[in-house]
């Protein structure tokens, strides 16, 4: 376990512990256990269906983030994942770009604004969105407010259902991988957090990427 303040990327240790356990808390008591019971009452294929809805509307920021990062090949290998997904994939429901080997890689304002040389920040612990950098704060919460207004136009007044539903959705699918965590959770996530963003921001091209993918799949949602 790391001593507080040891950690050169994680200055403010003793308020992101605090917060930490915060959100830990309120994760017990509240979100936890509604995420258990959905995976309770929610059928395999429906839960993955919900699943492939969000990330093919996060494939939408992808295209943006490649194009704003100068990689056209990415923009146009996930715009041709979200017009057949959108299609084939019945508005996303089915991941048809997967089956087709069409790649999927994140690409978020984060990583966009590191491309363009904006310093990543000290780590922060977010109120109830957990784990982040100043620099991935900024992109995530602009990409929950630009969630907000696309969630507005797929129906009358969904967007707090909406909202609610992704959320309870990526809780309820790191559940499995929560046995992974070992000693104090606090550095196990701040870690896993790291490593996490340097395989997203270097592409895949890391020499300690995770061993497995729920190690990826615990983090992957913040």
């Amino acid at each position: 376990m790391l001593s507080e303040g040891s950690h050169p990327d994680d200055p403010w240790e003793p308020f992101n512990r605090k917060m930490f356990a915060i959100n830990d808390t309120l994760d017990e008591y509240i979100l936890k256990p509604v995420a258990i019971g959905y995976r309770k009452v929610t059928p395999d294929f429906v839960d993955h269906s919900v699943t492939n809805f969000f990330k093919n509307i996060e494939d939408v920021y992808t295209v943006g983030n490649s194009l704003l990062q100068l990689k056209p090949h990415k923009a146009a290998m996930h715009t041709a994942r979200i017009m057949f997904n959108t299609t084939f994939g019945l508005g996303g429901l089915i991941d048809v770009g997967t089956a087709f080997q069409i790649e999927r890689n994140r690409e978020d304002l984060g990583q966009t604004l590191g491309y363009w040389g904006v310093p990543k920040g000290p780590y922060l612990v977010l109120p109830l969105m957990g784990p982040s950098l100043i620099r991935h704060a900024t992109g995530t919460l602009t990409e929950q407010f630009a969630f907000s207004l696309l969630a507005v136009f797929v129906a009358d007044n969904p967007r707090y259902g909406l909202i609610a539903l992704n959320i309870i959705d990526k809780r309820a699918d790191v559940i499995p991988a929560e046995a992974l965590i070992i000693g104090d959770k606090y550095s196990f996530v701040r870690n896993a957090f790291f490593q996490l963003r340097e395989y997203e921001v270097k592409d895949g091209v890391v020499e300690d990427a995770f061993s497995s993918g729920d190690d990826e799949s615990y983090l992957e949602n913040f």
